[in-house]
């Protein structure tokens, strides 16, 4: 069995490495995380500590002097200078984190890398941002973007539809879109890369679904620091027809009242903040009604409200439930003990849904099975 070696670069708690490993084809040989507690997780779940900066000379030599195959990404996105155009990408993305991928990339040619980002990327400074990456990626190193065209004046051709995917085709009840960039080094392919048949990335999860509803997703009978304070749910009910009252559809949700379920939870985002209170579940518990609880300033209140909880968002992500699971079905997920929740809602935010990776990485074999072949 071939075994291709990734390097995992913003690492997070290794959710994309984890998307690759569980094809059985791929096997993590480095690992960059700044995040202190990321660390811990990581470390935790992969015996590892993958304590890394990707900006600095040590780390990329590092990568140069290791031997691997496919380079993973989940980059944060940052403005991009329009500084002038005498260096190409190096000009024009330095000081970002995209700058740092792609000197890597330059240096390593690895034989294809998967990149991932919010979907804003797409509509970023009207395009610009996401053009730039592109025009980075094939024509200054030579890469071929699943996705991507070059026509013979040497424009790019391409539609941002074939970037983005939505974690809820893939056998989760998150709607959660996302852009993925994946690559192959015409460097190493040759002409051959010029007659590779997949032209288009996965748009949904080929098995049954992991999770087939979202009220499979919720448990019930969750402890009291889950609940809402009235005060706070109060708060929250005005801020949404304050909103309402200009027009706008901002506001916290309730996924789950009765005759009024959805389909799809909302992302779940790093910040917490909009990602808890958009994701709000109805779980009725009488007994907690007008209790206090230490750290809120009000009783929690009488209408059965409360935030999901981090196993919740763990398994609207794949960790929970599913991507840990060894042979007997037993799920080997945990956190380091004594993280706090606020820590596992950000590292689970932060972090990607592991069946679209597993989906992109069964896509990304099938190519380079191709490539690789002798005919």
């Amino acid at each position: 069995m071939i075994l291709y070696k990734t390097v995992d670069l913003f690492a997070g708690i290794g959710g994309i490495r984890r998307g690759f490993e569980l094809t059985g084809k791929f096997k993590n040989v480095l690992s960059a995380e700044i995040d202190k507690y990321a660390c811990q997780t990581y470390a935790h779940l992969y015996g590892e500590n993958p304590y890394n900066d990707v900006t600095t000379e040590e780390f990329k030599k590092k990568v140069e002097s290791t031997d691997y195959d496919t380079l993973l990404a989940g980059f944060p996105c940052q403005s991009f200078s329009r500084a002038g155009n005498e260096e190409g990408f190096k000009d024009k993305t330095r000081g970002t984190l995209f700058f740092d991928i792609a000197d890597i990339i330059e240096r390593t040619r690895p034989k294809s890398f998967l990149l991932e980002n919010v979907d804003n990327l797409l509509s970023h400074d009207k395009g610009k941002t996401f053009k730039i990456i592109l025009e980075t990626l094939c024509l200054e190193l030579n890469y071929k973007v699943i996705g991507v065209e070059i026509d013979e004046t040497g424009n790019l051709i391409y539609e941002n539809s074939n970037f983005m995917r939505n974690s809820k085709n893939f056998g989760l009840p998150q709607n959660r879109p996302r852009v993925y960039i994946m690559g192959f080094d015409k460097e190493t392919f040759n002409e051959k890369i010029e007659n590779l048949p997949y032209v288009e990335l996965p748009r949904v999860r080929g098995k049954d679904p992991i999770i087939n509803s979202l009220s499979d997703a919720i448990e019930r009978g969750t402890s009291k620091e889950f609940y809402v304070a009235q005060g706070y749910l109060n708060t929250l009910k005005k801020h949404r027809d304050r909103h309402k009252n200009k027009g706008n559809g901002f506001g916290y949700m309730v996924l789950n009242l009765p005759g009024e379920e959805k389909q799809y939870s909302n992302a779940l985002l790093a910040t917490g903040g909009s990602g808890k209170e958009r994701n709000l579940i109805y779980d009725p518990q009488p007994d907690f009604y007008g209790l206090m609880v230490k750290g809120k300033q009000t009783p929690l209140n009488n209408e059965g409200i409360r935030h999901m909880t981090p196993q919740e968002w763990g398994r609207l992500q794949g960790f929970v439930g599913y991507a840990f699971l060894n042979e007997n079905k037993v799920d080997s997920f945990s956190f380091p003990e004594g993280l706090s929740n606020t820590q596992k809602y950000k590292q689970f935010g932060n972090s990607v849904t592991i069946p679209v990776i597993e989906e992109m990485a069964q896509f990304m074999i099938q190519c380079l099975n191709f490539l690789e072949s002798r005919h």
